[in-house]
């Protein structure tokens, strides 16, 4: 009797020495490590924060590539899909909306949300369709905006970060 007692306290010494102490430790410890992730992935311009790697965020002046629609405009503490079905009304109207101030041709992903609502990525074909009137804005040659999308593009997936993309348009002029 008196030695299942004592295996059982150090069963449960072991058990929160594991859970409090060793677990606490490693969350940390990969805390520490990868600091730009557990921050947010934080993107800053003269000392200040601008965004984020890893949520996307509203751009609206022509002069800016513009991401993926919202289903929680922008705000990463509400993220998530709208839940509604593609056949409902209000996203056909948003994407109505959309079509109507873009002209036709415009590739799925500028009207549809992704499943966060918070994508910070538009494909190749979203950043190319949107080229000329941003390179007409910023009074660029197309050539050169082409050059700045393909220089940000990640090969393997054809997908472009569009707050890195403006960046580095920003910084083109």
């Amino acid at each position: 009797m008196k030695s299942d007692i004592i295996q059982s306290v150090k069963a449960v010494v072991i058990t929160m020495f594991v859970c409090s102490v060793l677990y606490t430790g490693a969350v940390y410890a990969v805390g520490f490590l990868a600091k730009d992730r557990a921050e947010g992935s934080l993107i800053y311009k003269d000392g200040k924060v601008i965004g984020s790697r890893l949520i996307a965020q509203s751009f609206t002046s022509g002069r800016y590539f513009h991401p993926r629609p919202s289903a929680v405009d922008y705000n990463g503490a509400g993220a998530g899909g709208s839940n509604l079905s593609p056949y409902s009304k209000e996203i056909r109207e948003r994407a109505e909306k959309i079509i109507a101030s873009n002209g036709k041709g415009l590739p799925a992903d500028m009207v549809t949300a992704s499943g966060s609502g918070l994508d910070p990525h538009i494909s190749l074909n979203s950043a190319m369709f949107q080229a000329k009137r941003v390179a007409d804005a910023r009074k660029m040659d197309i050539n050169r905006v082409v050059a700045v999308i393909n220089g940000h593009t990640d090969g393997s997936l054809k997908i472009v970060n569009v707050l890195e993309l403006n960046m580095a348009l920003d910084n083109a002029e």
